[in-house]
């Protein structure tokens, strides 16, 4: 009998951790080094942060390959929000565990652009198309799992976040004064033709079955310590000509959002506004509880913005106070106060709606 009660009760606790993974949401990230939670591991490319000093305000305090000081902006969203662990990136072998796959999955690769020749210096990574191609064969081994019906709605009721865009101009297209993309177009139509490809990027997502996505913009470019650093900034001033680029581009970017959604009839995408919200940070770091925001906790050269960051580089002994962590990423901490805006910021910041507005709208009535 004993054996028969405990046998009973734990079908019961296994049923119910069932249930509670059949009802979480499930989250699916794509993008680029913002986002990447360590699928370049697994690949043969030099864009990878699985080294120290990165990590090391992880929980393990060890590298993963985020390109952090400790959480990136999947992490948080997913502990913060959606109250759930983080997505595994799709590369990584536990990956294949159903459980895992119920939770969803995390597509990202550190270096990819809009275009498919932004990083093409880092050889071997996962270009959007083939992110959206693993997105597929994702689909299908769930499908294997629960059944396609099922797989289908968790697709649909899952929260996307993309995040795409600075690769295609601070690896691509101010890469080198003589890039190609650069004698190809003017920075005011180079930023047309990236929304007009990212247009074609969303819709195919919305094709594969996207109904909630999170785009965010670039930041503020031109104020990141690599481009003060490049442009001999004396005294800390943005580079007005990559500052110009994400003004255009994330303006553009709010326009074509809206213009889909009004195809789609339906407010699919929710435009991020990073280079207001970053600004904010960099215009006035003390209000936020920074001490610096032009200066990298961890790098070398003028505002430790040249190279990358390693073992041998500068290292700040507080982060929190660091709005950036390396020559382009920031520290968890501003991207702490980046997702709490994603949740609960104006319109200025989130259009049409922010997150908790969304996912009120999404909530099952009962």
């Amino acid at each position: 009998m004993a054996r028969i009660y405990f046998l009973t009760v734990a079908l019961v606790l296994l049923a119910r951790v069932a249930e509670a993974a059949a009802a979480a949401r499930a989250f699916f990230v794509f993008g680029d080094s913002l986002v990447d939670s360590g699928n370049n591991n697994f690949l043969a490319t030099s864009a990878r942060s699985n080294f120290p000093p990165y990590g090391v305000d992880y929980p393990t305090h060890r590298p993963t390959g985020r390109f952090s000081n400790g959480l990136n902006l999947p992490d948080i969203i997913s502990k913060s929000i959606l109250d759930t662990e983080p997505p595994l990136p799709y590369l990584n072998p536990q990956i294949t565990n159903g459980q895992n796959l119920m939770m969803g999955a995390n597509f990202a690769s550190a270096g990819i652009g809009i275009l498919n020749d932004t990083g093409l210096q880092f050889l071997n990574i996962l270009r959007i198309h083939q992110q959206f191609a693993l997105f597929q064969d994702y689909q299908t081994r769930l499908s294997k799992k629960i059944g396609r019906g099922r797989a289908q709605e968790l697709v649909s009721h899952a929260l996307v976040l993309v995040t795409l865009g600075g690769n295609d101009f601070v690896n691509n297209y101010f890469l080198t004064p003589f890039a190609p993309r650069r004698r190809q177009f003017t920075l005011p139509q180079y930023c047309r033709y990236l929304i007009s490809e990212y247009k074609k990027i969303l819709m195919k997502l919305h094709e594969l079955g996207a109904r909630r996505v999170i785009v965010t913009g670039t930041g503020p470019l031109g104020c990141i310590p690599a481009e003060l650093a490049l442009s001999g900034s004396p005294n800390g001033e943005c580079a007005p000509e990559p500052q110009q680029a994400s003004q255009i581009y994330n303006s553009l970017l709010v326009q074509m959002i809206q213009e889909l959604n009004n195809e789609l009839n339906s407010d699919v995408f929710i435009a991020s506004n990073a280079f207001d919200k970053n600004k904010d940070f960099i215009s006035n770091p003390k209000n936020f509880g920074f001490e610096t925001s032009n200066v990298a906790c961890c790098g070398q050269g003028p505002y430790n913005g040249l190279g990358t960051c390693n073992i041998f580089s500068n290292l700040c002994s507080d982060r929190s106070a660091f709005v950036f962590w390396d020559s382009y990423h920031p520290t968890e901490r501003a991207l702490r106060l980046i997702v709490q805006n994603i949740m609960t910021g104006s319109t200025k910041y989130m259009n049409p709606m922010n997150l908790s507005t969304a996912m009120a709208m999404d909530a099952p009535r009962t």
